[in-house]
């Protein structure tokens, strides 16, 4: 029977490249799949190209003739093409002793090798890291398109339940399947503030519409108007009226003055009795110890790669995000958090994907994760 071709550790081809180690249940259409929802272009090449050998050379040579093996009863790897100048290789099998060497988790038995180019800028600055980048590169931090498929590496090997072994160190990243429980729900619909609401406290009744602050009853009885005086206006901060803006700008005719002043005032009066209608809202859940769950809703207009171009998003599309804040924001970016934010992000995740269940079967569409990979509604 077949088997895939063996990623081997002493392999020098393997001392600067990135990999993607993922558990042997991982089929190749399900990476395809993530690495189309990041890069519009991925695709499978034609050719298969093996990364661990120089172009040019077609198959494995034996030491001793010098020949191309045949009839040999191995799997070669595809290419599937990410970028202008990366790829992802593989799948290739990963053996037991090959995964201790590498020191990847024993789990790991399938193997991607990332090829990209080198581009390192600044030293990593302080702060998160919750993908562990940081840590991987202490000297110089990736960009452009090394930095953009490593973050989608580590995304991938999330999604995945993988692990990201960095070439150059050889540090070996597995981020929490858990860390990442923030939903999107895309849709064409619209749903009206107080319908989102009642969506929502179909799951937590104790929600709430997000509220401003304070209030805004327009400018000052007079001012604006012909009120004996010279018009001035409410300053602005930083101490610039309106009336030292239109001078600014030579406008010093006091009658186009008047009659700019009053078209301001009678705009605000006609805002204050009709406002319109919002473009963008907030329902909030106060989960006590375990921090505050809110539902963000307002246009998108950066879609995944899968999404652009469907019949029901041309016309738009609203995003709902379901997002959980734990009381210590800083944890959010911690990569390893402490006990307490993991219980109380156990204790949210299963609320997040409740709502998102339910603001999802009221409206339709598709739910994506915080890595714009889409969910399955019926995983959620």
């Amino acid at each position: 029977m077949a088997r895939l071709t063996r990623l081997r550790a002493d392999d020098p081809g393997l001392r600067d490249r990135h990999l993607l180690a993922l558990p042997p249940d991982v089929e190749a259409d399900e990476v395809e799949v993530l690495a189309i929802s990041r890069f519009a272009n991925a695709r499978w090449e034609e050719q298969q190209q093996d990364a661990l050998q120089p172009r040019g050379i077609i198959g494995p040579m034996t030491a001793a003739l010098g020949i191309r093996a045949v009839g040999s009863a191995t799997i070669p790897p595809r290419t599937l093409r990410l970028a202008r100048l990366s790829t992802l290789n593989g799948p290739y099998r990963v053996e037991a002793e090959d995964a201790v060497s590498l020191g990847l988790p024993t789990t790991s038995t399938l193997a991607y090798v990332l090829v990209c180019p080198r581009e390192r800028g600044e030293k990593p600055y302080p702060g998160g890291d919750r993908d562990g980048l940081k840590r991987a590169f202490p000297d110089a931090m990736p960009i452009r398109e090394e930095e953009r498929v490593l973050q989608w590496l580590v995304a991938a090997a999330r999604r995945l339940g993988g692990s990201v072994r960095i070439g150059e160190h050889g540090t070996v990243l597995t981020p929490d399947v858990d860390s990442a429980i923030d939903l999107t729900v895309l849709s064409d619909s619209w749903l009206e503030p107080a319908e989102a609401l009642a969506v929502v406290q179909s799951v937590l009744p104790r929600a709430r519409l997000s509220e401003v602050t304070g209030t805004w009853t327009g400018p000052q009885p007079g001012v604006g108007r012909d009120s004996g005086d010279r018009p001035e206006w409410v300053a602005e901060a930083g101490g610039r009226g309106l009336s030292a803006a239109l001078e600014q700008h030579g406008v010093t005719d006091e009658v186009e003055r008047k009659r700019l002043l009053d078209e301001a005032a009678a705009y605000d009066e006609i805002m204050i009795a009709v406002p319109p209608a919002p473009e963008a809202y907030g329902v909030l859940v106060d989960l006590g110890h375990d921090g505050t769950l809110s539902v963000e809703a307002g246009a998108e207009t950066t879609l995944p790669p899968l999404m652009r171009g469907l019949p029901w998003t041309v016309g738009g599309v609203v995003a709902y995000r379901v997002h959980w804040e734990p009381p210590f924001i800083e944890e959010l970016e911690a990569e390893r958090p402490s006990f307490e934010h993991r219980v109380a992000r156990s204790r949210a995740a299963p609320l997040v994907q409740a709502v998102a269940r339910a603001v999802h079967g009221a409206i339709g569409g598709e739910i994506a994760d915080e890595a714009d990979f889409l969910v399955d509604p019926e995983d959620v």
